[in-house]
């Protein structure tokens, strides 16, 4: 609650606009549109007919939950939270675990954050990411629940993006800053154990839909071996879009890789401002 409490006055009520205000275990607007607050500390800010995005699965976060915990990923965090190099609000889009938001917050100690995912188990996980993260539900395509001008920072890591509602909500001089895969991520096992594969045109496409609206500032590879165990694999399998396909668990191919797989983590780490 105190998380959202601090952030109330940034959000937007997505039924009129309006500023947000806490009100014993919810979030209301002048006009009278009440949120509640769930018991596991996120706000539900959903609204109209059932979104069509379908967002992670809980088996999906815990398994994501337990590989971030090990560090596989820390040199992508340490470089997600030194690409903010000032913060003050930074909301993550498909935030998920809110491990990244986590990372730059600790880099920040006098920032806010919103992590906002349209999908509940995320909402519930993000909730309990850090002290200073606000958990948000809701559809970024249909809106960022958000107020103009009010954050100094977005975060997008693997995620889908706004970018008209982004431009909206980022304050003059913010940065927004996305994270993408390249093609040799994790490219020692997408073949050998069928998983989805990364767009060899996804840069080109993601500077098509930002351009106009923002200017590509640094663009930063990250790129490092990774020693998996079998069981990492398996997690790796869960968390990302290959769990919608398939269930890794028990997979013979798995069971056949050698007790350790080195195993390629590459990224680009993009920051953008706005024109304006």
């Amino acid at each position: 609650m105190n998380a959202l409490t601090e952030v109330a006055a940034l959000l937007a009520c997505p039924e009129c606009g309006d500023e947000l205000q806490p009100h014993d275990r919810a979030l209301r607007c002048g006009t009278g549109h009440s949120f509640d607050i769930a018991r596991q500390g996120y706000v539900g800010l959903l609204t109209g007919a059932s979104t069509k995005m379908t967002g992670d699965t809980a088996d999906m976060l815990d398994a994501r939950a337990a590989f971030q915990g090990a560090g596989h990923f820390a040199p992508i965090a340490a470089a997600i939270a030194r690409a903010f190099d000032t913060a003050a609000t930074v909301l993550e889009i498909g935030a998920g675990t809110g491990y990244y938001l986590a990372d730059v917050l600790d880099a920040h100690p006098d920032a806010l954050g919103i992590a906002l995912d349209v999908a509940k188990p995320a909402a519930r996980r993000a909730a309990r990411a850090h002290p200073r993260a606000a958990s948000v539900l809701a559809d970024a395509w249909r809106g960022l629940p958000l107020r103009e001008d009010a954050v100094t920072g977005v975060l997008s890591v693997f995620a889908p993006r706004n970018p008209a509602e982004v431009a909206r909500v980022l304050a003059p001089g913010g940065r927004f800053v996305v994270v993408t895969p390249t093609t040799r991520h994790l490219g020692e096992l997408i073949g050998p154990l069928g998983m989805v594969g990364v767009d060899p045109d996804k840069d080109r496409r993601l500077a098509d839909s930002l351009a106009g609206a923002f200017a590509r500032a640094e663009h930063t590879l990250v790129e490092f071996p990774m020693k998996l165990s079998r069981t990492d694999v398996t997690r790796v399998v869960a968390m990302g879009p290959s769990a919608f396909h398939r269930t890794p668990a028990d997979d013979p191919r798995i069971a056949a890789l050698s007790d350790t797989t080195e195993v390629t983590a590459s990224v680009t780490v993009s920051t953008y401002l706005p024109n304006r």
